[in-house]
């Protein structure tokens, strides 16, 4: 029996180990998968409930229980080891972002310090244990690029979804000033002018302007609730429109006329962006040609001609 265990080779144990795991591994996610299905459809359902506490937390999504505690805690230090201005200033990132949850502030102070706790093993894992066995410039560069997801990572994709929302806002805002000159200009006064706007444009743009008319349904005055989307925002353009909107409040200007002079001055800035981005385009242009298309080109065009002169040389 020995003897013909020793007569098969260390592969065959080997790939029968990993075929085993292979097998688990594959029983377990497709257990999971099921489970997630199911909990999934049992969430669709507006009138199912559950009485079981333990079902009620195990219908949760699995990173929600087991990633949560652990954003959780490390979110509780967060607050306290940042300093309370880059507090402020992280939560009216994440408004001007459109995310007004509380949680995501803390969540993202939380993946910040883990950003930084992950930048000395990144080093000690490139340099002490070099799985990739790389070498000089590439060491360097697979460090540096380590320690950049680690530092900037959780801020640039804050920002990007920042500039995201602005630039969603920017172009849709000359339409929306249409609809708002066409609407005031029929006869509606400003808010059912906005009601309006939010029927007919979904998007980024309307949920501000949602916002602004359940602030000044509550009591808030227009001017207020103006500014407040101003601040939310952030760009020029909607800078421009609250001044001009609360400037004819005060002085008693016709807002239709207000309106149809702000919807004139969003499209010429429209066309004036465009076309600096047309201006641009070239010499983005020169980077990639004179890198990727040039070279190739130069060996099309020369190679045939320095082999005949070597040749003849």
């Amino acid at each position: 029996m020995f003897d013909l265990l020793n007569s098969i080779p260390l592969e065959a144990f080997v790939g029968l180990g990993g075929l085993g795991v292979g097998l688990v591994l594959f029983f377990v996610l497709t257990q999971l998968d099921e489970r997630a299905t199911a909990r999934s459809s049992l969430r669709q359902l507006d009138d199912y409930e559950v009485e079981n506490q333990r079902e009620r937390e195990l219908l949760a999504p699995i990173q929600d229980r087991l990633l949560a505690p652990v954003l959780a805690g490390f979110a509780r230090f967060g607050g306290r080891l940042n300093p309370p201005e880059y507090v402020e200033r992280v939560r009216n990132k994440h408004v001007q972002a459109g995310i007004a949850s509380a949680e995501r502030v803390e969540r993202f102070l939380a993946v910040r310090i883990l950003g930084f706790a992950f930048i000395p093993l990144w080093l000690a894992l490139t340099f002490l244990v070099n799985p990739l066995d790389l070498g000089g410039f590439f060491l360097w560069g697979f460090a540096l690029t380590g320690t950049l997801i680690g530092a900037i990572g959780p801020s640039s994709r804050l920002n990007g979804k920042v500039q995201a929302r602005q630039k969603s806002i920017q172009r849709a805002l000359p339409d929306v000033l249409d609809l708002l000159v066409i609407s005031v200009e029929a006869g509606l006064g400003f808010e059912q002018a906005v009601d309006r706007v939010i029927t007919n444009v979904p998007g980024e743009l309307a949920d501000e302007f949602a916002r602004v008319l359940g602030e000044t349904q509550a009591g808030s005055s227009r001017a207020d609730a103006l500014r407040g989307m101003q601040n939310r925002v952030d760009i020029p353009e909607i800078r421009s429109f609250t001044l001009a909107m609360i400037q004819a409040d005060t002085f008693g200007v016709s807002i239709g006329r207000v309106l149809r002079a702000q919807a004139d001055e969003m499209r010429v800035k429209r066309r004036q962006r465009a076309q600096e981005k047309a201006q641009k385009a070239p010499v983005k242009m020169m980077i990639p040609m004179v890198l990727c298309i040039f070279p190739a080109l130069f060996v099309v065009v020369l190679g045939p001609a320095m082999i005949n002169i070597a040749k003849t040389l």
